[in-house]
């Protein structure tokens, strides 16, 4: 995890919209389920992040110039962490849209 803030500007985004969500689980003091999903959506993102990073690192190891397959490859991986990303600000919105309104 350390390697990936350190190196990975993506990685370092979702970090610090990971602990800017926390803090603001803290101020609206959330229940322990919201906690869980919360916590479940961020890991999820943070997780599908690291794994995409992987696979970039892979596919521009085995095939250092462009390739419609490893640029697919990559374009697939990414999507996964756009799906995952959709769902954990579905699931920020269901938890923090009522406590603003």
């Amino acid at each position: 995890m350390f390697l990936l803030l350190r190196t990975e500007a993506s990685i370092k985004i979702q970090f610090v919209i990971a602990l800017f969500i926390t803090g603001i689980g803290f101020y609206f003091e959330i229940s322990r389920m919201e906690w869980i999903m919360q916590l479940l959506a961020i890991g999820m993102v943070m997780g599908i992040e690291g794994m995409n990073t992987a696979v970039e690192k892979i596919a521009d190891y085995i095939q250092p110039k462009y390739d419609l397959k490893i640029g697919l490859i990559k374009d697939i991986s990414a999507g996964a962490v756009m799906i995952v990303s959709i769902i954990a600000t579905i699931v920020g919105l269901i938890i923090y849209v009522p406590k603003l309104i």
